[in-house]
């Protein structure tokens, strides 16, 4: 058992961290004030191998593995959760073409995907299906030429701003089996957009319903086979998962990195308030834990590359675990900056905002506690 970093494994965060730190982290509240991200850094990200991290090398991907990956969004959180996780949306979206779409699909589309000259959105919840997603309305009717669409599609990050949508449609009624997903490219028509969702957190991200009426697309846009969607969601979501994990970690690390620095600058009482032994054992707690959730989410991801049989019970342990971690942690960090973590100067109060949604996407941390339970009663 090896707990190391190999030496590419190094490179890559280091690689990942220092990318974001020049171009990301400057620019994050100014981002989060326009409510959106400019679309020339996707390029430039993509130009690290990062718009199809877990795409086959065959297929013109990086090929890491799930645990490298995990290191990538660890590594850019650091600068801007809200910026890193939009990165794992349009990698989870990029797998799923890579691994299910047909070649001639793959052909039109993939070398834009992996250029991030086309930004990806993944499109499951609707507003009466969220941790029941097998239950979603939105409908695909079959025609002579392919499919036309109708039906809503919420809280979908990149909504009016991405240039594709990876979108699970309902093609029969027979329950998650006939769920399909399907390709809708920006300016098909019948494909239209609400109004940006005003939210608490992930502000630069672009969140908004994506709508379909009467939209018309071919059937070359079916992504594999018909009835096999849903199962090709949930595949994609356990990654998912490790990586949102990994978006916690980093912020919260930055955070308690920020918070050592002014700990050692503000005083009170005639001394820095790190000499202080209460507070020193609130530094002490917040260390343990992000060390252990640092470690149970790359086990995770160990796991899942390696196909273990309890893999997706692992990711969801991990990701309810290290997503309550990084929230405590950052909630704490903001207490010991006193007034100073309430202003927007300090960038505490953001990582706050950000982190909270992490307990809330890629399933609930409710629904993470089913799973590990049904795994439980099943192998007792």
């Amino acid at each position: 058992m090896d707990f190391a970093l190999s030496e590419e494994q190094s490179a890559i965060f280091d690689m990942a961290h220092a990318f974001g730190e020049e171009h990301i982290a400057p620019f994050a509240r100014q981002w989060e004030k326009e409510e959106s991200i400019p679309k020339d850094l996707w390029p430039r990200i993509a130009e690290l191998g990062f718009g199809g991290l877990y795409v086959s090398e065959d297929g013109g991907g990086a090929g890491l593995t799930r645990l490298d990956a995990t290191l990538v969004f660890e590594a850019l959180s650091m600068a801007c959760p809200s910026v890193a996780a939009f990165l794992s949306i349009h990698n989870m979206c990029a797998k799923m073409l890579d691994t299910f779409a047909e070649d001639d699909l793959k052909t039109r589309v993939m070398d834009d995907v992996l250029s991030m000259k086309t930004v990806l959105s993944y499109c499951l919840t609707e507003p009466g299906s969220g941790s029941d997603a097998a239950a979603l309305k939105t409908r695909a009717v079959r025609t002579n030429e392919g499919y036309t669409l109708n039906g809503t599609k919420a809280f979908i990050s990149g909504g009016g701003y991405s240039d594709a949508y990876v979108a699970m449609v309902r093609t029969s009624d027979d329950g998650a089996a006939g769920v399909s997903c399907v390709y809708v490219e920006d300016g098909t028509d019948g494909l239209s957009f609400g109004g940006l969702e005003d939210k608490m957190g992930w502000r630069s991200q672009p969140t908004a319903q994506v709508q379909f009426d009467d939209c018309k697309i071919p059937s070359g846009n079916l992504v594999g086979e018909e009835g096999k969607g849903f199962k090709y969601a949930m595949m994609g979501l356990d990654g998912g998962r490790l990586n949102i994990a990994a978006c916690s970690l980093g912020a919260a690390q930055t955070a308690l990195s920020a918070t050592l620095d002014y700990m050692g600058e503000r005083k009170a009482f005639g001394k820095p308030i790190d000499q202080f032994q209460g507070l020193q054992f609130r530094l002490a707690d917040m260390e343990i834990e992000l060390q252990a959730a640092r470690v149970f989410l790359r086990q995770a991801a160990w796991k899942l590359d390696n196909g273990a049989p309890d893999a997706t019970k692992f990711c969801a342990m991990a990701k309810k675990f290290v997503t309550e971690t990084g929230s405590k942690v950052v909630d704490q960090c903001l207490q010991l900056h006193g007034g100073y973590g309430y202003l927007a100067d300090y960038g505490i109060e953001k990582l706050v905002r950000d982190l909270r949604v992490h307990q809330i996407l890629e399933g609930t941390n409710e629904i993470m506690r089913v799973i590990v339970a049904r795994d439980m009663l099943k192998n007792r």
